[in-house]
């Protein structure tokens, strides 16, 4: 089968967000628990929306306070952070030139996804984005991917999903659509890559993804 749809992460796939996202992290952990967390608990909750992360790390606090104080220092901190990982700005470009309908699917917020993509200059390549606020149900449920196949108008069995964590990896399954995971990845073990929903293509540069179209 010919893939002609590639679906993007943004967090930990297309942007090396791991630094900004552990250092939120822990100023949350630091205000309300006066200590850090491991950085393993941390990245464990890499790819899974913000708030569900937020009810299950902090139980005793309010989600909305918790995110207010997550967001807060973040957009501080955000633009200056963030850098596109190595090759995957020239990847979206080439996959555009053979004619590949590209998108973004991520658990990230519109506005800070858009600040991200235009800083990478890759906003005028991408034929569409979904980001949480187009979502009612989150990864890894189907429901991001399946939006972005309705909007491109593709088929499942036409279509990768390249992500960082197990939450892009279920969610294209789910979906129907088979994974790419990205060999920058820092929050999948070993037993994810034997079980079951393990992905079906492991690439560990960006341009190896050409490799699988």
């Amino acid at each position: 089968m010919a893939f002609n749809t590639i679906l993007f992460d943004f967090d930990g796939t297309l942007a090396d967000t791991n630094g900004l996202v552990i250092e939120s992290w822990q100023h949350v952990y630091r205000i309300l628990t006066g200590g850090e967390a491991d950085e393993r608990h941390i990245k464990a909750t890499f790819g899974e929306p913000l708030a569900v992360s937020m009810e299950k790390c902090f139980p005793d606090t309010p989600v909305d306070e918790a995110i207010r104080i997550y967001r807060g220092h973040q957009k501080d901190i955000y633009e200056e952070m963030i850098e596109p990982f190595p090759g995957m700005v020239d990847l979206i470009k080439a996959l555009k030139e053979r004619g590949l309908k590209v998108a973004v699917t991520t658990s990230r917020m519109r506005n800070t996804t858009m600040i991200g993509l235009n800083k990478f200059g890759v906003t005028e390549y991408l034929d569409d984005i979904i980001t949480c606020d187009d979502c009612t149900r989150h990864k890894p449920d189907p429901e991001p991917v399946l939006i972005s196949l309705e909007r491109l108008e593709a088929e499942p069995a036409e279509a990768l999903m390249v992500g960082d964590s197990m939450f892009d990896i279920k969610c294209a399954h789910n979906a129907g659509v088979k994974a790419v995971l990205v060999g920058w990845a820092e929050a999948v073990t070993e037993e994810d890559l034997n079980s079951p929903d393990a992905p079906e293509y492991f690439i560990e540069k960006a341009e190896d993804l050409l490799q699988l179209l």
